[in-house]
């Protein structure tokens, strides 16, 4: 029995999960969520990984593994790191076994990987920071409108006209909202707009890695978000030799944790074979 950890810190959140692998059967002990908020990463990564100890009834010193992905490669306490490429990969696996791709969109990026049935990255291609298909550009865009982000994925389904934001750039898409809002735009269909050009923009990274058949796992903050979702069935529907099905799930924010703990089990496991058993830090 091994029983290993994931951290994965974020630019919005500290993800943190930990699973017992056993007999090949995976079980997921517990899960702890920190948003950010201009909080220090480093000392919230130390406060979920607590959470989910005592949530799961653990000591410290139970645990084989620690491994950390994402920007948490500075965590003092973790064992080992591992790309968020690689976590997320394992993650949607976990979370949705039919899955050949993940998209992953955070707060900075969007990020289409192809994966094979065991979670390994087949290939992968990613948005420009600047543009305007972030997680953050939403944010900021809600925030302008007085609208809480919990709102933004009801409000968007509700659209009947929206209006497509058609700049790639992050500061000159919110000039077009602000300029949208002038011209008496409803929110609903700004947000709609704005999640029609993101999903644009990531069913053309889904095209591009060859995803054009399958299950594809949405992952990341965003993907709870049921407009850009709905936005993206709708973008895949309408374009040619895209068969793609886009799915998300409860979990899919814990997917990098999640993927950082197995592959830490799984490592865990190879080292211990060889007698040469990692300490953790």
């Amino acid at each position: 029995m091994t029983i290993a950890a994931g951290i994965d810190v974020g630019t919005g959140a500290v993800k943190a999960a930990i699973f017992k692998v056993e007999d090949g059967k995976e079980t997921w002990l517990s899960r702890s969520l920190m948003r950010i908020r201009q909080r220090d990463p480093m000392e919230l990564a130390r406060v979920a990984f607590d959470q989910t100890l005592e949530d799961a009834g653990l000591k410290e010193s139970e645990i084989d593994y620690v491994a950390t992905t994402g920007e948490a490669e500075s965590v003092p306490f973790h064992t080992g790191h591992f790309y968020s490429m690689t976590t997320h990969a394992r993650g949607a696996i976990y979370l949705e076994p039919e899955s050949r791709a993940v998209l992953d969109v955070g707060a900075l990026h969007g990020r289409a990987i192809s994966v094979d049935d065991r979670g390994k990255v087949v290939s992968y291609k990613m948005t420009s920071q600047c543009a305007s298909g972030s997680g953050q550009f939403l944010e900021n865009i809600a925030r302008y409108l007085g609208i809480a982000q919990e709102e933004i994925g009801s409000l968007s389904q509700q659209a009947d006209n929206p209006e497509v934001v058609s700049s790639i750039c992050a500061v000159l898409a919110e000039t077009d909202v602000i300029n949208m809002v002038s011209r008496g735009i409803t929110a609903p269909n700004i947000l709609k707009g704005i999640h029609l050009s993101m999903a644009n923009r990531l069913s053309k990274l889904l095209k591009s890695i060859g995803a054009s058949h399958g299950v594809v796992m949405a992952t990341g903050g965003l993907a709870l978000d049921k407009g850009l979702i709905e936005a993206l069935k709708e973008d895949i529907a309408a374009m040619k030799d895209m068969k793609s099905e886009v799915r998300s799930h409860p979990d899919s924010i814990y997917a990098g944790a999640i993927g950082a703990a197995l592959w830490g089990a799984y490592r865990f496991d190879k080292l211990a074979a060889q007698g040469n058993l990692p300490k953790v830090a």
